[in-house]
């Protein structure tokens, strides 16, 4: 299994057997930082990437516009790509609203093993199969509530029920980063001691 790093302000790495991969893209830090992952491997190549896919990209950076507030998303699968590298999704959505309504708008497998009908409880909180893995931007979503001290109790603080986490409000802005299918993840996430972990109970 090998490790991703985050680095910095934070933002998403990426990892493969061989490689080291880093990513630019635009945070609320005006100096862009970088977020690299990195296998556990003897020989690292460093390659230069800008995402897994053109439909996944970041947002541009410096660019005017007049697009209404939104919050930047950075879903990293749990599965890796046929190359050995993540498979990092970048998307963009309006505050004010759940993780798992922002995951399924946007085509963003949630449910794994879980996503056939009468296998998940439809976003009541009641099954705990929505889980992810908050890497980053913890700040920007509610503290944990009290069904998911419940169902998550035996869990590492940093993973949620995305039915029960809300995504700040309507005028937020930010990027959070996010572990999909973290029991099933093919890695395992690095964070240098100088970066400070997202605890979401800190702020209940």
């Amino acid at each position: 299994m090998g490790s991703v790093q985050l680095n910095g302000s934070g933002l998403v790495a990426s990892l493969s057997q061989n490689h080291i991969f880093s990513h630019k893209t635009k945070l609320s830090n005006p100096e862009s930082s970088f977020l690299r992952s990195k296998h556990n491997a003897s020989r690292a190549k460093t390659i230069r990437a800008i995402s897994t896919a053109p439909a996944s990209q970041p947002p541009v950076a410096d660019e005017p516009n007049d697009e209404p507030p939104a919050v930047d998303f950075a879903f990293v699968h749990s599965v890796l790509l046929p190359d050995g590298t993540p498979d990092v999704h970048w998307r963009r959505a309006c505050g004010g609203q759940k993780l798992r309504d922002i995951m399924l708008d946007s085509n963003i497998e949630l449910y794994g093993p879980y996503s056939k009908p009468l296998s998940n409880c439809a976003g009541v909180g009641t099954c705990a199969t929505c889980m992810v893995e908050i890497v980053n931007g913890k700040e920007l979503l509610n503290p944990r509530t009290d069904i998911e001290k419940e169902k998550l109790k035996r869990k590492p603080k940093n993973w949620r029920l995305a039915c029960q986490t809300n995504v700040g409000y309507p005028d937020s802005t930010g990027l959070v980063v996010i572990q999909q299918l973290p029991e099933w993840k093919a890695h395992e996430w690095n964070i240098p001691k100088n970066v400070a972990i997202d605890d979401p109970d800190s702020s209940a």
